[in-house]
């Protein structure tokens, strides 16, 4: 791959960030050390959330979530359809089952009107519902936290691509209409530890029971033991639980990044705002997501809406011609009842925003390492290949 590739997300390490991360490797402590409770302490400031426990990555972070607050056998969560797979996946690691939700067909986000149509065909075995902050944009909280109040639902935020996010005045993650909010730090989210992930509650006993499982059901604090604190070797499994704990190592690369949040945010701003200018010249053949109201997006992924039949070229040709070009694209995301285990799973099924939404979706390069002029050259591509 030539050097002035362009993928659709990468992440961007600075000398800071390989400092952070030799200080541990020379510590004394490469995991379960203090590197792991000062990024928590950081990233509770960042997303004004009382409680943040880390984790091994965003698919963790969900199953967690889950699981701390007993979502299990008989139980049904409601998942929107466009979505990676983990969102559904944590629900069926906990033995409950999934009804896929349907979504905007400009934004791929879950509505109140698309929860109540879920909900409808949940039934009575309903117990979670986990909207989506697709792309770094917000689901309308409030919203859909009054269906799930009504509805006696628990709601687990899939934050994964939204941290920095604010909506409504609130940093996505501050679970002020949640039970929880999961986060991802994968390389090509904001901020990197090559795998990470983050949960975070306002729940002080939800955040006991995630920190438990987490480390294998363990407790060791003097102050939950069954049999005091008399010896100081014990410890006691009080539940069933996993290793799904984050390394030092990863925790001092998320929280060096984690500096640099508001630094990335201004700069993915600054070239989504580029891509939007870019773009006008090629409407309405392509077209920026739709923003959301009221939210001041850290987004995590530029997607593009592209009448496809309009221009008679096929998103594989597209795709496959950007690249050519030097350009990355990708498709977020493949609706999860096509894929063939939930097909097998669920039947056939088709939901008609996330339809339209999978039809006409690519992803464009976004990430803050990405030249101010990027946008420019992937616009100039994409221009060239369709004849526009």
């Amino acid at each position: 791959m030539s050097d002035n590739f362009l993928p659709y997300g990468r992440q961007s390490i600075a000398e800071d960030d390989i400092e952070a991360v030799v200080d541990v490797l020379k510590s004394d402590w490469l995991t379960t050390g203090p590197a792991v409770s000062d990024f928590e302490t950081a990233f509770r400031s960042a997303t004004a959330a009382p409680h943040a426990l880390a984790c091994s990555n965003g698919t963790t972070a969900l199953h967690l979530a889950l699981a701390g607050l007993g979502i299990g056998e008989g139980d049904v969560c409601i998942v929107p359809a466009i979505t990676f797979l983990a969102t559904a996946n944590a629900a069926l690691f906990c033995g409950a089952e999934v009804v896929f939700c349907d979504v905007d067909a400009d934004t791929g986000l879950m509505t109140q009107a698309h929860l109540e149509e879920a909900l409808g065909r949940a039934g009575d075995r309903a117990a979670a519902v986990l909207p989506v902050h697709l792309a770094g944009q917000a689901v309308d909280m409030a919203a859909i936290s009054s269906i799930a109040r009504t509805a006696q639902l628990r709601v687990v935020e899939d934050a994964c691509h939204a941290l920095g996010t604010v909506h409504a005045g609130l940093p996505v993650g501050a679970c002020h209409h949640s039970d929880a909010a999961t986060f991802s730090f994968h390389p090509v989210k904001t901020i990197a530890a090559g795998e990470g992930g983050m949960v975070t509650t306002r729940d002080a006993v939800l955040a006991q029971r995630i920190a438990r499982l987490r480390s294998h059901g363990m407790e060791r604090s003097p102050e939950h033991l069954e049999r005091g604190a008399d010896e100081p070797w014990w410890y006691e499994m009080q539940s069933l639980g996993w290793n799904y704990r984050l390394t030092d190592i990863q925790a001092a690369l998320a929280r060096s990044q984690l500096k640099r949040l508001d630094q990335f945010k201004r700069a993915r701003q600054a070239l989504a705002q580029r891509y939007d200018e870019a773009l006008a010249e090629l409407a309405p053949h392509i077209l920026p997501i739709r923003r959301t109201p009221d939210t001041d997006a850290c987004l995590h992924l530029y997607p593009v809406r592209i009448d496809f039949e309009a221009v008679g070229v096929t998103r594989a040709e597209l795709m496959n011609a950007l690249r050519q070009r030097g350009v990355g694209t990708q498709v977020h995301y493949i609706p999860l009842y096509k894929q063939p285990f939930y097909r097998q799973r669920y039947g056939q099924t088709a939901l008609d925003g996330a339809e339209r939404y999978y039809a006409h979706t690519l992803s464009l390069p976004l990430y803050a390492g990405l030249d101010a002029d990027a946008p420019d050259r992937v616009v100039n591509a994409l221009s060239e290949v369709l004849g526009l």
